[in-house]
């Protein structure tokens, strides 16, 4: 008798995740030239991971406190971090905070957060069992955004212009236009800072005109905040667009992420902050909230949690810690700055400006694909196939053969 087939043989095998599939082949890659510049995480000099120091001290604050337990946290997250990680995002004067409108969810990093407010959003926002308001993501936009907001329910997924390819920045006016033509409780997301891949910020001018638009049209503005500290190195600077949106009346949801600014990668620590009109409409909504996190993870993780809160409510851990961010944004700023500096004095074709015009970890270099492929297979230096690099993958030591490569690959691929 013939054995069965797999109840599984008609599940198609699925592409693997490109960041990640770009990390096992330079690992694979025995070329002592190798470069990775397509990982999402922060790098020191000499290409390591960095724990931040006061991690380490608060960690060993945890692990001595006996009167810590593992019992479960409430289902929305630990109250302490919640409260915290809000503030920080919001301000402590926000409007918002001191009128008692504001609510959070702790959530398994920047990714959990945008898919508890997803789904929200499908199941309560313009109509019960909403699938149908069109999300507008940027041109380009983090890849998982599409992919959360699909798997959440939604069916029309949209971009709006955002990159500029021939002047390498910001697309305002093809922004705004898409903003002005977009149906009226259209959802967009919204990069806080340090927008990913590209590294373009509107300015704070910019921001006003946006937010302009979107209040006239009645837009959704739901934010995603995943490197507040490490853009700018100041954590006011990072928020001022969230802040701003709040101080305009805006009821938004803000995604936040403590993986870079914290380096809790593994850890998973993300908090969604939603800001309503008043403490009533934002209690109903934490109380659908609790539900669809009940079917998700159940209960959230303490660790990560713990260490984030107990850092923010102790004035000295917190100047410490900011401290610590510092540190990663202005090596990100001198990687920037040093790029920039060789590439221009190689006289590599094109205008560089850009390097240092862009902030946060990732700079949308202009490479073409053919290009990437160029470094990837002659260079062995792993880029994204957009020409996103991680500018945290540069040292001191690989700068000069990186940027002698990119003008290698600018003057001989079209």
């Amino acid at each position: 008798m013939a054995a069965a087939a797999s109840i599984f043989a008609a599940v198609p095998r699925a592409p693997p995740v490109a960041v990640f599939k770009l990390t096992a082949d330079f690992r694979e890659d025995a070329d002592s030239r190798k470069v990775n510049l397509g990982v999402g995480a922060y790098r020191t000099d000499e290409g390591q991971p960095w724990v931040l120091p006061v991690v380490r001290k608060v960690e060993q604050m945890i692990a001595g406190d006996g009167k810590l337990n593992h019992e479960y946290l409430p289902i929305l997250g630990l109250p302490e971090f919640r409260a915290n990680a809000s503030r920080i995002a919001l301000g402590d004067d926000s409007p918002a905070i001191k009128e008692n409108r504001i609510g959070s969810v702790q959530s398994l990093g920047g990714t959990g957060a945008l898919r508890i407010g997803a789904e929200f959003l499908r199941r309560w926002y313009n109509g019960t069992n909403n699938t149908a308001t069109p999300v507008y993501v940027s041109s380009p936009t983090w890849e998982n955004h599409n992919s959360v907001f699909l798997d959440a329910g939604f069916k029309d997924i949209r971009t709006y212009h955002y990159w500029d390819a021939a002047k390498r920045g910001l697309d305002l006016q093809g922004l705004l236009d898409d903003m002005e033509k977009a149906p009226e409780f259209s959802i967009f997301i919204l990069h806080a800072c340090a927008h990913n891949p590209t590294g373009t910020d509107p300015t704070p001018d910019q921001w006003k005109q946006i937010a302009a638009v979107m209040k006239r049209r009645f837009l959704f503005p739901f934010f995603d905040s995943a490197y507040q500290g490490f853009a700018s190195g100041s954590l006011d600077k990072d928020a001022w667009a969230v802040r701003y949106f709040v101080s305009e009346g805006f009821e938004l949801f803000c995604a936040q992420s403590f993986s870079k600014n914290f380096g809790l990668y593994n850890e998973r620590v993300g908090n969604l902050t939603v800001v309503g009109k008043d403490a009533d409409n934002v209690q109903r909504v934490l109380s659908q909230m609790e539900k669809i996190v009940r079917t998700t993870w159940s209960n959230p993780p303490s660790q990560g949690a713990r260490i984030v809160a107990t850092t923010l409510t102790s004035p000295q851990l917190f100047a410490e810690w900011k401290d610590n961010v510092k540190t990663m944004a202005d090596r990100v700023l001198l990687m920037r700055s040093e790029l920039r500096s060789r590439l221009e004095s190689l006289g590599t074709p094109g205008t560089w400006n850009h390097i240092t015009d862009q902030i946060g970890m990732f700079s949308f270099t202009g490479l073409n694909p053919k290009q990437v492929e160029y470094m990837i297979k002659e260079k062995h230096i792993y880029l994204m196939a957009s020409g996103r690099i991680n500018m945290c993958g540069l040292t001191t030591k690989n700068l000069d053969y990186v940027a002698k490569s990119i003008h290698e690959a600018v003057t001989k691929i079209q």
